[in-house]
């Protein structure tokens, strides 16, 4: 079972549960600037409807580029830790992913957002 995350919508959120051949289940929702607060109570609710336990998760897809700085960040974060939790590969809209390793030597996969911009977040404001 594969779950899906898009939030690269500033106003909706796309999340799916996938087989490797079809989509099973697919819910778009309003989060206009609510994606965090919105974003895992969704998908634990998908699951519950479904009946499908967070462990029989096989992979994570997140689309990880053409969205806000912040939106894309939500669901991107989000994929990693999951993936990170459950020891399931995750995958970004590209296909590509960085394997890293932790303190503790055990290897996994992040997803880097592709932004639209370059981050400005941590640049001085010019005083004019």
């Amino acid at each position: 079972m594969i779950l899906y995350i898009n939030t690269t919508d500033n106003d909706n959120v796309q999340i799916a549960l996938k087989s490797k051949r079809e989509i099973i289940v697919e819910k778009k929702f309003k989060a206009k600037y609510r994606q965090a607060e919105k974003l895992l109570p969704a998908i634990s609710k998908l699951l519950k409807i479904n009946k499908i336990n967070l462990k029989d998760l096989q992979k994570i897809k997140v689309e990880n580029r053409e969205g806000s700085f912040t939106s894309l960040r939500i669901g991107v974060v989000t994929a990693n830790a999951l993936g990170y939790a459950l020891g399931v590969p995750v995958e970004g809209g590209t296909g590509k992913a960085k394997v890293v390793k932790s303190e503790r030597g055990r290897q996994f996969n992040v997803v880097i957002p592709k932004y639209n911009y370059k981050p400005n977040i941590t640049m001085k404001k010019s005083n004019k």
